[in-house]
Formats: C-alpha cells, structure tokens, sequence
C-alpha cells in the first residue's frame, strides 16, 4: 500500500538534520579529504557496499561522515535501477538489506547512516537541495526498499530506548524516528502506524512525547483515523500524555465524533488538570468546536472551568510576597513565573481562538450573554469578554451591549469587577494614566473617573501610585475643566489628605505647576492654575471633623495647615484680580467648592469676611448716591421690591460700572489706568455673588438674614423699554443696552439661586417677583437683540468650555472668542439651530424643531394677526445666561402667597397675593426641560462607548457637578407640582373648548395665552417623556426611585393602595396620563404625550392592551384638526408628522388594514377634493405631507413583511393559507401604494417608491417564494392571483427605472442598478419554482417595451436600428394560465440579455 506524502519545505528539511550535523567537525579542506579518503573507505565485498559504491555512496570507517559523490537524486535513481535490473531481483533486495543490518551492527557505523553525508560534488552541479540527507533517509525514499529499511530501524530501535544521552547530545531514538519524518511516500502507511504505536507504549515517558509529537509528520492523511483512535485510547490509560496527545490530535484530520468525544474527556477533566497543562487542553477543546455546536461547548467550557480557583490564590501570595520582601528573591520565584506563563499561555490561546474564529468569538458572547440572572458569573466571563474586545472590532457594539445589560440587571456587581482586576492593580493604574494622556475626550473622562473611584475605595494602595498619577501634569493644556478637577481632586486626596513619607515631593510639584500657570499671562494657562489651585485648597482646608478615613488628628487645622491654605488663596486672589474673567472663574471655582463640601471652621471664617467686605465694597452703594457722570444715559434705581423714602437703603451700582469699564467694548480687561483706584468688572458680580451666599449659608446653616437686603434692593440702570427710539440709537448704545440687559438678568437669576429655599413666605413673594422681572427683561433683551445682529454678549460661566458657543446671531462673536484664547479643544457647539432632516429619516429626536422657544410662539402669534416683525431666539444664547440650579424649581410648589408691603416705619402699609404665573411657570419648565434632556439621556439617542460626547456641559457646568440619579430624584421630587399645574392647564383647555363650542381656535380664543399655556403643556409633557425614558431605572438601585414615580401619579387618581406591585403601578399612572388626551393643544404636545406613554409602556410586563390604547390615541391625533396659520401650509413639522404617523403604525393590531385605509380610502378622497382641502378622515393628510403618509406607509409595508417567517413544508394546512392570506393582504396594499405615483409623480415620492419597492420586492423573495414553494399545489388559484397582482407592480417599478433614467435624476437613478437586479432574481426565482411543481412549460419570456410612469413607450437616444435590436432584446417573464393544468405566475419586465449591456453602462454612468 503506498500513500501520496506532501512535499516539506526546504527550512522543515534543513531543521532535521541541522543538529546533529554541527556535531561533526567539518574537515579542513578537500585537498586534505582526497588524501585521507583511501585509508578510511569501507572494504568490503559485501552486496550492500559494492551497490552503494557503484550507485555513489562512499562509505567510511570509524566515525568519518559517509560521503555522497553523486546528486542525491540520482544517487536513488541508479541504486533502483541496480536492484530492480539485477539477475537475482528479488532475492537482492534481501542481500542488500543484510549487509545494511550487518554494517549497522557497529554503533559508530550506524550514526553515520543517520547523519547527513558529506556532499562532494560542486554546490553549483547539484541539481537537487543544497542539503544532504542521511543514508538511511535516501534509502527510505527508494519504494522497493522502503519496507525492509523501516522493519530494519524499529528492530534496531529498543537497543538505545534506556540509553542515556551521548556526548555530543545526540539521541540516538529521537534521530531513528526523524528518518521517517517528511517522506516523499508511505509504501505501507498501515504497518508503520502499527510499529510505531507499539513503540510509543514500550519506551520511557520522555521519548513518548517525542514520538507522539512526531506523529503527523510521520504519518500519511489516510493514517489519521486509526491513530487518532489509539490516541484517544491511550488518552484515557496514561493521563500523563494528555498535552503531547492533544497536540497531536489537532493536527491530524480526524471524524468529528472521534473529536467530540475527547472533548467531553477533556471537559469532565477540566477541574483536576494542572494549570501548566491548561492551555493545550482549551487550545484543543477550542479547536475542535464547529459551528453547530460552538455555543454548547462553550457554555459548558465556561462553566467548568474556574480560573479563579487556582490562580487567583497564587497571584496573590505573589504579590503579598513581593510586598514583604522587598530586595530579596523569593525561593519559589520561578515556580510563581512558571505559573504566571501558563496563565499568559493560556490568554494567548483564547485570544488567537476569537481572533480567527468568528464562531468561538460569537458563541462565547452569547453563551455570558444567556448566563441566567440567578446564575453566578464568574471573572472569567469579564476577562473574554475584554479580550475579545481588544481583538475583534465587529463585536464591540455586540460586547458593549451585553456589558452594559448585565450591568444593568446586576449581574456585574462591583465584587466581580474588583475580582477580575484586583491581581492587575498595578497594570491597571498604569493603563489608566496612559488613556488619561491620550487626547481622546472619552478616554479621558473615563479613565479619570475610574481613578477617582480607586482613590475613594481604596486610597492606601493609590497612594503608592501616587508618583505614576502625577505624570498626568504634563497633558493639563489637553483637557477639559471638569477632567482638570477631577485630576487635581485625585492628586489632591493622594498627597493633602494624609502626610506620609514620600509625599512631600508631588506636594512641591504640584505648588509648581499651579504657581506656574497662575503666574502666566496667557488667559488659557492662568484659568488652568486657578482650577488646580481651588481644587487644592478644597482637600487641604477639609472639615475633618466628621470623617476618619482621611486622616487622623485633630479636626481643625494647624496653623502651618492655615497658613499654607490662605497664602494659595491669597496668591490666586491677587493674580487673577487684573483679568475679569479670571476673578469670575475663580469666584465661581470657590463657590462651588463651597457647595460641594465643607471647610474646616478657621478658613471659612477668613473667606466670609474677606469676602463681604470686598462685595460691599465693589457693588453696594448707598441709594441717595446717584451717581451723575458723563453717562449719556439717565441712572435710576428700577426693579426695587420695597418703597424706600429715606436714603437708608442700598443699591447695586451695576450701570456705572458698566460704563466706567466700557464693558460693551471689551468685557475682557480692565480699563482703569490708575492702579490705586481699583475697579471690579461687573462681570464679576453674579459670581462674586454666588460665593457670598454660600459662605454665609455654610457659616449660618443656610440662614440668609444677613444678606436679604441684596433680593429687594434696586438695581442702577436706566429706562431699558426701547419704544420708539429703538432704530435711532447707534450700534454702540444698543449694544451698550444689551449688555445691561444681560447683567441684570444674570444678577437677577443668582438672586433666584439664593433665596429660593427659604422658608419664609416674604421672601418667597420677593422671589416670584423676581422672576417675573426675568421673563419682562428677556422679552426687552429680544427687541435689541434682534436690531443688533453681531451683538458679542458678556461671558456668563467660565469654565472655559461655555466660550465656544457661538449665537446663530452673531457673525462677529466668533473672532473675538478665538482673541481670547480660552482653553478647550477647540470645538464649537451649536445649539438651538433648526436641523433639516432627509427624506428618509424615520422618527427624529430633535428639540429644535419640537421645542416651543420663545421665537417659535412669536411667529406663531405674528401669522394669526398678520403682523411682522424681526426677533431672535434666546435660547440660542443660553451659554451666555447664570444657569439656575435644581433648587429653584422648588418654586413650582408655591400656590399663592402673601406679600407684605411695609412703610417707612416697618408697618404694613399693604398686602399682594403673588402667584407663579403662565410666563414665570414656562420660564422654569424650559429651563428644566433643557436640563432633563442633558442629564437624562433618553436610550435611542444614547452617545455609543467610548465615543466623544462633545462638549455637553457648556452652559450646565454646575449641573453636571451632580450624577443623573440626583437629578432624576430631584424631577421626581417635583412631580407634584408639575402634575398640579398640568391638571390645571388641562382645565384650562377643556374651559376654552367648551367656550368655544369645541373649536379650538375659535373668535373668543386670546392667541397669546392660548399659546403661552400650550408651551408650558408641552414642556412639562417633554419633562415627564425625559424622566421615564432616563436609562438609569432599569439598574436595581434605582427601582424605589420608580416605584415613587409611579406612586405620586397613582395617587393623583386614587389613594394608593398598600403593597401594590410596580405594574399595578404603571398601570394606573398610564391611566392617568391617557385622561390627558382630549386637552392636547398642539400637535408637537400630541407627539410627546404618546412618546411619554410608549416610554412606561417599555416598562411593562403587559403591554398588550396599553399598545392598543396608544395606536387608538395615535389614529385620533391624525385624525383631529390642528390650528395652523397660513391656510396654504400646514404648520406640522414633517418629522413630526412622520414620527406620530409610524407610532400608530407600529402599534397598530393589524398594519395591513391601517395602511389599506389610509391609502385607499384617505388618499382618494385627497384626490378628489380641492387643491388647498384634505383627506375628511384623515385631516393631517393634504397634498403638501402626503409624502411623509407614503414614506411611513411604505417603510412600515416592507418592515412587517420583513418580520413574517416564510415557514416550512412541515407546518400545518391552516398555517399555509394564514400566511397566504397575509400576502396577498400586503401585496393588495403594495399595489395600491405602487399605483399612487401616478397621481403623485413628483420626485421626493418616486425616490421612496424605487427605494422601497426594492426592499419589498426583496422581502418577497427571501419570505414569500419559499411559502408558495410548497403551496402551489394545493391552492393555485390563489397563488396565481397573487403573482398576477405583484406582476403588475413590478412591470410598474420597471417603468419608473426608465422614468428615471429618461429624466437623468441622479437621485433617483442610483437606485435604479439595485432594482433592476432583484427584478431579474425574481423572474428566476419564479421560473425554479415552477420548475419544482413540474410546470416549466407554463413560464414564458415575452417581449416588454421600456415606458415611462404614462406608459408611453421609450425612444432610445442611439439610432432607430439599434432602438429597434433593444425592443426585440427587452423581455418579460410570463406565466401561462392555459398551459395544462399548471396555474403559475406572471412576472415582470425585466431587460434582455443584449439591451442588458447597454443598460448596465448607462446604471454605472448614473
């Protein structure tokens, strides 16, 4: 028997003999070899030594290298040729394999034969290898030896299995069986398994490696099956084989079975192996998975293998030990680097598995991604899940969603992560401080809160990383003020919280680096020292009074501690006093500090005094002290809440300063030139402000009696109404107005942040009327804004992000921020802008277009009374605005209350009932909608992993100083209220429905109130929608805060009953929130309203019957009559529209008859009305957004056909015709919609006729064609309606293609190639499936003209004789109702194969 043996490579050859050949000394020279050869030759008569000589071979005495005279080729050629010629042949052979066995008997002699000869030929006369081969290696190769010569060596074998090692290294065993290796061919591959296998069960445990190693080198392919069979037995005798056997199996080709089940041998082995062992064990478990069943072996492989159970311990011995003994070597240090190597063995094996194996990388996701919640995962689960990350990019989103689900669930809790990375804290530490330096944003953030968290769970072992973290210094201009917080608080904690040896020198590095950039004139480097500054004497001025675990000692500073801390704030203070913007920034960097946590008692004392004392200084005069100075403006005192008639009351000198400042001009620097007269910028007083307050509520327990005169007192300014002189006035005046415009609102809006929480209901009164001079001052600051159109406002927050903001407005603001250069990566955020969306954009999230701003209800109001004028949008300018703080919402609490109007003597002289009015309450609800829509992401906008988020903190800086679960508590925490003024709105409505005979808009209807009371339903509705779809509840530490939601809606309708499950809940807050439905003003309200109740129908374990009432509210809302102001136009944004239209589709019970009504009933009664009417059943249905009903129509089609499962021939007759039904249902609809782009013919609708009717017509092939596969036979009659129907369609569709190509649309040609191919697919789809129920005689090829959407034929371009070649060319698959019996299809035009080439040109030009 002989076997074909692959070729091996020339370097696998040289490697063979490579060894034991450089155990001989090559000799000198060849002069010297021709004068030694004759006292070394063999003599002898022998038949063996003559034939060798004669075919080449000169054999040598002693332990001289037998030499090769002749190639080693031809050398075989001639000793075959000898033999096989020879008289005596076969007798000869037995001869000649004597005298071998006879020369062999001589240890010496033998060597020789299995070493390489001495080649002496030239190199460059030798047609073979340029290495030579041992003679026993030649004498293999020759076929009618080959048996004999094998027979020969494994009888000689046992001789030298005991043996030891010779001298020169060489093992005699381990040369014998490498002359096998690599053999041209296997006479009898069947024998010498057989000798082999014995050989391996004789010899001693080293050799048995060796020769089971050898295996698939020895061996042909036909052999595989037979060893792999004795291996496996030989698997279960001696388990000491386990890794040269596993090793060996994965090499040969071996029937699945057989692999199969040693792998089960292995798995049930798995707990007991040794851990030097593991990684051949997985390596060969891993690669004999297939795809079937890849997920079951790898669910088993991960639950029986615990890597934890014996490597965790040792690491941790390691790491202890390293520890204890530091300078010295431990005695079981090359055990432990054993071990670690196996463990890096064993990583590197899954690694290479996952990264070439698609189907283990999928399969082991799935398997931790199936692990039940009950179940324990285990830390190898994270450690896979990371690798596979690392190594293969088209699972990280798959990767990123199970983490972020198991997370969620609370599968991975914070004792699996610190399990899984407790061994490699110090890796750890180290690759967070390189993502903290890489620039990316993301990264950055991530990493510095990973490393904050390290340093609050464990801050002994941080500090020992302290010197690594420091390093971090270096990339501060690379970051944003939030990460150089967090950095500096890091640093801060490690070396300030607790002296201890070794930190003394990053204490120093750090007072460098931020006197260094205090000290800087660079504005960008001087902001960076401030913050670092702040942040340092926050941790070193600590109240230690109530916490433990950050020093010991005494509570209170030392004064050395004192000391060191004022003399930081004193040199910030005194550096930064010549720049506004930097004193505002380290103002509110204090203030902020202040609120975040609290000050040992001796440094809040010195900043409180400092503190007042500057403010008064500054920004307090007395009110008798009009100042009158060359101000073209008159002073006055405005906004005053309290009738003074002496001059003992206060006033903020907010004009003068301005004007003394010329603050319009440049609000950036000052322009006093007299250093002894210092002036403070009145950039700085809403901040200056801000610290004031907290310092006094940190030193009083939140008590501000101290400080109330500031919430009465007037302000100095002038008359701000522009009235008529308005557009007389220069641009530097009016933007000399703007600005003062916007530092009284900013000082206005930190007066709200102050006194808001204060219980008494004076001040509550004072600051309800404050707010009422916001909402009065933004809508005078709108009427200059909008004549002063590159109007720079003053900067409002510095925290150096916020100045990258540029208002639509402005054209100019962007050149004078690049001057100022503020530190940031340089990217700009544009808020507020209106974003066009495409065509084929389903259900957009944007608030632009949603959001009732200020300017929206302007226009609105401007269409109803016919008016126009110029205004601008405000909340384009939020950056620029003192944001409010969570705290201020409590205003919505307050009913009505009581104002006190004193005399000069403290009596009463009057009393006012205040109340939160419509313009205050929308006011606050926009500024808390805003801050919903930041902080709590809703899911299907989330930002992906590790993914830039832009720059989400520009104007929200102190609002992300808190997490979302703060916020979400704090919205709940106002659901009271807000549910209180949205029954009140409701009221409000139902009132004005009633009045008007149940006519919205009707004469008795006041438009600005009706709108203001719109906004503020919609606003409160996109607050609810905002909370509910917050991500955060699905994590189990936030259920009770869900609970509690659903509580305080629940209670609303009924008193809640005790012990009510979280879906009794839901259920009955759904209820009240539907009961809204019949006071919806607006149809962008309508849209938020069902997005609210989608959002806890998400959270429901019974959504059936709550889907049903959501399409139903849906179909109504499209169904009602919304007021518009032009007549011509609808004033329903189109991605509304389509948003609230695919909402009734998807929730819908049946979307075949929706859509079926719409498009057969609706649009007709479109058609026939007149050119400005709508659809009577359908009033949002007009000509102008009756491509928005066609796309949605369309795309919902192809989605639920998409959805439905062609089924199998298995499945019952009623499931057949179920599904034949549905269809011939879709198909019906299909054509009624295909059938419209004759009537509407315009391109925005043809465009989504080719891109969807594609996908349809793909759906059909992939869904459909198998169902009538199996069905024709029994219900042809429908069948061949059912084709003859989407015939028609598709012959339609082929129309369209040369519409299109006819009008050269770029847009809609580039869909034209796709469509044309599936076409084709389908006439041959439907030609196989003919052919499979025996009717091919009923398909047929006719000819079909190319037509426009008309029908009128297509005249080609090229000349009439190639026209006339096309046509005849042009064909259309048919389907023969006479022929036989066999009832098939028809099928639609498709192109012939000559118009084919022609046609794919043109597609490509297109």
């Amino acid at each position: 028997m002989i076997s074909q043996r692959r070729l091996p490579k020339r370097e696998d050859k040289e490697s063979l003999t490579e060894d034991a050949s450089n155990t001989r000394k090559q000799p000198p020279s060849r002069k010297t070899k021709k004068s030694r050869v004759q006292n070394e030759i063999e003599e002898n008569d022998s038949i063996f030594v003559k034939l060798l000589k004669t075919s080449g071979i000169i054999l040598k005495t002693r332990e001289s290298q037998i030499q090769l005279a002749v190639d080693q080729i031809v050398f075989q050629k001639k000793l075959f040729q000898t033999l096989r010629k020879h008289p005596s042949y076969p007798k000869i052979l037995e001869e000649f394999v004597s005298g071998l066995e006879s020369y062999i008997e001589d240890q010496d002699s033998f060597r020789n034969c299995l070493l390489s000869c001495e080649r002496l030929q030239d190199e460059e006369a030798s047609a073979g290898t340029s290495y030579s081969k041992s003679l026993i290696k030649l004498l293999l190769g020759i076929d009618i030896l080959q048996p004999a010569v094998i027979k020969t060596l494994f009888e000689k074998l046992p001789e030298f299995l005991f043996e030891r090692v010779n001298s020169d290294g060489i093992s005699m065993p381990r040369l014998i069986v490498s002359q096998l290796k690599w053999l041209d061919r296997v006479v009898d591959g069947k024998d010498l398994t057989t000798k082999i296998m014995q050989l391996i069960s004789i010899a001693p445990e080293n050799l048995q490696h060796d020769f089971i190693t050898s295996l698939p080198e020895i061996l042909g392919d036909s052999q595989h099956a037979d060893v792999g069979k004795e291996l496996s037995d030989l698997l279960t005798e001696n388990t000491s084989l386990t890794v040269p056997i596993l090793d060996v199996l994965s090499s040969l080709r071996l029937d699945p079975k057989l692999l199969s089940k040693v792998r089960q041998l292995m798995m049930d082995k798995l707990s007991s192996v040794k851990l030097d062992d593991l990684p051949v064990i997985i390596k060969f478990i891993l690669h004999s998975v297939t795809a079937t069943d890849a997920l079951e072996v790898i669910s088993e492989l991960r639950e029986k293998l615990d890597l934890q159970h014996f490597i965790l311990p040792v690491w941790l011995q390691a790491s202890q030990s390293k520890l204890k003994n530091k300078g010295r070597i431990s005695f079981s240090g090359n055990q432990e680097n054993s071990r670690q190597d196996c463990v890096l063995l064993l990583f590197d094996v899954i690694k290479s598995a996952v990264r070439y194996e698609k189907t283990i990388s999928e399969a082991w996701i799935k398997a931790i991604e199936h692990i039940p919640p009950v179940s324990e995962h285990k830390t190898f689960d994270l450690a896979v899940l990371i690798i596979i990350y690392s190594t293969n990019t088209q699972t990280k989103k798959y990767i990123e969603r199970v983490l972020r689900n198991k997370i969620r669930s609370g599968c991975f809790e914070e004792e699996l992560l610190q399990s899984t990375f407790y061994i490699h804290y110090f890796e750890v530490i180290g690759a967070l401080v390189t993502h903290t330096c890489s620039g990316n944003e993301a990264e950055v953030d991530t990493a510095l809160d990973v490393l904050l968290e390290l340093v609050v769970l464990n801050l002994s072992a941080m500090r020992l990383n302290a010197v690594f973290v420091k390093g971090i210094l270096d990339y501060l201009d690379k970051m944003s003020p939030q990460q150089i917080r967090k950095l500096f608080y890091i640093l801060s904690t490690l070396t300030f919280s607790k002296q201890h040896e070794g930190s003394s020198h990053i204490q120093d590095d750090m007072h460098l680096v931020v006197r260094k950039q205090l000290s800087s004139t660079i504005l960008k480097y001087k902001l960076i020292g401030i913050i670092g500054a702040v942040t340092m004497a926050g941790i070193m001025a600590a109240d230690r009074s109530r916490s433990s675990s950050l020093t010991q000692g005494n509570a209170d500073l030392s004064s050395a501690q004192y000391t060191q801390v004022t003399s930081l704030l004193q040199l910030v203070h005194s550096c930064s006093e010549q720049s506004p913007q930097a004193s505002a920034l380290y103002y509110d960097e204090f203030a902020n500090l202040l609120q975040e946590r609290k000050l040992a008692p001796k440094v809040l004392e010195w900043v409180g005094q400092t503190i007042l004392n500057d403010f008064q200084d500054a920004f307090v005069v007395d009110l008798c002290a009009v100042p009158n100075g060359d101000c073209p403006f008159p002073v006055k005192a405005l906004y005053g809440l309290e009738e003074y008639n002496s001059c003992d009351g206060i006033a903020i000198n907010l004009l003068p300063l301005l004007f003394s400042q010329d603050f319009a001009k440049d609000g950036s620097r000052m322009t006093s030139q007299d250093s002894e007269n210092k002036l403070v910028s009145p950039l700085c007083l809403p901040p200056y402000f801000r610290l004031l307050r907290l310092c006094v509520a940190r030193q009083h327990n939140g008590n501000l009696e101290e400080i109330d005169g500031l919430l009465d007192c007037p302000v100095f300014l002038t008359d701000l109404e522009p009235g008529e002189r308005l557009q007389s006035m220069s641009v530097k005046e009016r933007s000399f107005m703007c600005s003062l415009i916007y530092l009284t609102l900013n000082w206005f809006r930190e007066v709200v942040n102050a006194f808001c929480g204060q219980t008494s209901p004076e001040m509550a009164g004072k600051v309800l009327s404050r707010l009422k001079h916001i909402v009065e001052l933004q809508s005078i600051l709108e009427k200059y804004l909008a004549v002063t159109p590159d109007y720079v406002p003053p900067l409002a927050t510095f925290d150096l992000e916020a100045v990258d903001v540029i208002p639509h407005n402005s054209t100019a603001i962007s050149a004078k921020i690049r001057k100022q250069g503020m530190i940031g990566s340089g990217r700009k955020r544009k808020r507020g802008g209106n974003t066009t969306s495409s065509h084929d954009t389903l259900s957009k999230e944007d608030g632009s277009e949603c959001d009732p701003t200020p300017s929206d209800r302007g226009q609105l109001e401007k269409e109803l009374k016919g008016k126009e004028e110029k205004t601008v949008a405000l909340p384009n300018y939020h950056a620029f605005f003192r944001e409010l703080d969570m705290e201020v919402f409590s205003v919505m609490h307050c009913g009505l209350v009581t104002k006190f109007i004193l005399d000069s003597e403290m009596h009463t002289e009057a009393t006012e009932v205040v109340q939160l009015q419509p313009p205050e309450l929308l006011f606050l609800l926009e500024d808390l909608s805003h801050k919903v829509e930041n902080m709590l992401t809703p899911v299907g906008r989330r930002i992906p992993f590790l993914k830039s988020r832009g720059s989400q903190t520009i104007g929200f800086s102190h609002l992300h100083q808190r997490s979302a679960s703060e916020i979400a508590r704090c919205v709940v925490q106002l659901l009271t209220p807000l549910c209180n003024h949205l029954e009140n709105i409701h009221n409000y409505f139902q009132c004005l429905t009633a009045d008007n005979q149940g006519i919205v808009d009707g004469p008795e209807m006041q438009v600005q109130e009706y709108h203001l009371m719109s906004s503020c339903y919609q606003r409160i509705l996109q607050i609810f929608h905002g909370l509910f779809a917050w991500s955060g509840f699905s994590q189990p530490e936030n259920q009770n805060l869900l609970c509690l939601a659903f509580e305080i809606l629940t209670n609303r309708l009924k008193q809640r009953e005790p012990d009510q499950s979280l879906e009794e809940l839901l259920t009955q807050s759904f209820h009240y929130l539907q009961n809204f439905h019949h006071s919806i003003p607006s149809f962008q309200s309508a849209l938020y309203f069902l997005r609210l109740l989608m959002v806890i129908l998400e959270k429901s374990t019974a959504p059936a019957q709550k889907k049903e009432k959501i399409a139903s509210l849906a179909r109504q809302f499209l169904c009602r009559v919304w007021p518009s102001g032009e007549k011509e136009k609808s004033s329903i944004p189109n991605d509304q529209l389509q948003a609230l239209l695919g909402i009734y589709l998807e929730h819908t019970d049946s979307v075949l008859k929706a859509i079926e009504e719409i498009a057969g009933v609706c649009v007709p009664e479109l058609i026939s009305s007149s050119k400005d009417a709508s659809s009577s059943t359908f009033p949002t249905l007009t000509r102008h957004t009756f491509v928005i009903f066609f796309r949605v129509m369309m795309a919902e089609l192809e989605k639920t056909v998409k959805s439905l499962q062609a089924g199998t021939a298995a499945d019952s007759q009623e499931i057949h015709e179920e599904k034949l039904l549905y269809w011939n249902m879709a198909v019906r609809d299909f054509s009624i919609l295909i059938n419209l782009i004759k009537v509407f013919d315009n391109r925005p609708v043809l465009h989504v006729c080719l891109k969807y009717g594609r996908l349809f017509v793909e759906a059909f092939l992939k869904q459909c064609m198998p169902l009538l596969d199996f069905s024709f036979r029994k219900h042809r009659e429908d069948v061949l309606s059912l084709l003859e129907t989407f015939q028609l369609n598709t012959r339609l569709l082929h129309h369209l293609c040369g519409h299109s190509k006819i009008h050269q649309d770029m847009k809609l040609t580039e869909h034209v190639p796709l469509l044309k191919k599936t076409l084709e697919l389908l006439v041959c789809r439907v030609k196989a499936m003919l052919i499979l129920n025996n009717c091919r005689e009923a398909f047929w090829l006719g000819n079909l003209k190319n037509r426009d959407l008309q029908g009128e034929e297509i005249i080609s371009q090229n000349s009439q004789e190639s026209t006339a070649d096309e046509s005849e060319d042009d064909t259309s698959s048919q389907v023969s109702k006479s022929k036989a019996m066999e009832v098939d299809e028809d099928d639609e035009a498709n192109d012939g194969e000559k118009e084919q080439d022609s046609d794919e040109s043109d597609d490509d030009s297109d």
